[in-house]
């Protein structure tokens, strides 16, 4: 007899469980490893191994040749479940949106939220229409931010500088220096704007903004009459003075539309957009999805967008 204290299921694997399948079926040794394209005495070795570690016979000779018992079959039934999870388990995910129930977080600062999110929730929830976005404030992002488990995917101009984030560009922006149309005309010079109070929008105070560090190299500084933490508050530093804020020039299609803007009177460096994500998501089906409704849709809606 054999006892159940041996078995040890962690030594059955694939093979063994297709071996039980064919020899079930087939009733024969031989001619199961003709099929297994196995010796006769292979098998056999693998029909003993199983019997060790199952515990039980399995097959019983008669005649000339063997036939299982009816527990063997009800195995082999098992078994064929098994094989079948396996193989599925091994296949990529099929992945269908409409089926998706899921809250999606994504970091944006509210440039990035408001040109950016409710075109591309629209185009998700098209698809998946019981998904929602949660979103947070990315400030400057971390890297910390992308590793942790509650943050998919940062919508950012500044990018963490390490091997295990991913990004894409999505698309530049340029400087426009915004100011009160009823109170003042925009700079004509270089002189006239560094003249003027400003107000600047800095998501950190541990860095100078790009812009300034370009100013300082040339031996100049501008004068800051408020520094914000967000895009939100600056028409209300701007309206009735005559203040100026040089910020990125698609704000004027939402939070600061209605003010006047013009080009900088000096060169400023393009801004480029990315979206990021840790490279835990690369090949995960519904981060790619996601990202491609982004990229998609930015695609769609804006001709300027790098490829």
């Amino acid at each position: 007899m054999y006892s159940m204290n041996e078995i040890d299921h962690l030594s059955l694997d694939g093979h063994l469980l297709r071996l039980l399948i064919t020899v079930t079926e087939l009733q024969s040794v031989s001619r199961a490893a003709e099929q297994l394209n196995l010796t006769q005495s292979a098998v056999s070795h693998q029909i003993e191994r199983l019997r060790r570690l199952l515990g039980h016979p399995l097959f019983v000779k008669s005649g000339r040749g063997i036939v299982s018992t009816a527990h063997a079959q009800a195995l082999a039934a098992q078994a064929k479940t098994l094989l079948e999870d396996m193989q599925r388990f091994t296949q990529p995910a099929v992945f269908d949106p409409s089926q998706l129930q899921r809250t999606i977080t994504v970091a944006a600062n509210d440039l990035q939220r408001d040109l950016l999110l409710p075109g591309l929730l629209k185009r998700l929830r098209s698809q998946a229409p019981n998904l929602s976005l949660r979103v947070l404030p990315s400030d400057v992002p971390s890297a910390d931010l992308l590793r942790s488990q509650t943050v998919e995917l940062v919508i950012s101009p500044r990018l963490p500088d390490t091997s295990d984030i991913k990004h894409r560009r999505l698309f530049s922006d340029q400087y426009r220096v915004f100011y009160d149309p009823a109170v003042r005309r925009p700079p004509r010079s270089l002189k006239q704007y560094l003249q003027a109070e400003h107000v600047a929008v800095m998501h950190t105070t541990q860095q100078r903004l790009e812009l300034d560090e370009l100013l300082l190299r040339k031996g100049m500084d501008r004068d800051f009459a408020v520094t914000l933490s967000s895009f939100g508050g600056v028409p209300g530093f701007i309206l009735g003075t005559d203040r100026l804020a040089t910020l990125p020039g698609r704000l004027r299609q939402g939070l600061l539309r209605g003010l006047g803007d013009a080009a900088p009177p000096f060169p400023t460096p393009d801004m480029p957009m990315y979206a990021a994500w840790h490279i835990r998501h690369q090949d995960d089906p519904v981060h790619r999805w996601l990202r491609n409704c982004l990229f998609e849709w930015r695609t769609s809606k804006s001709p300027s967008v790098d490829p």
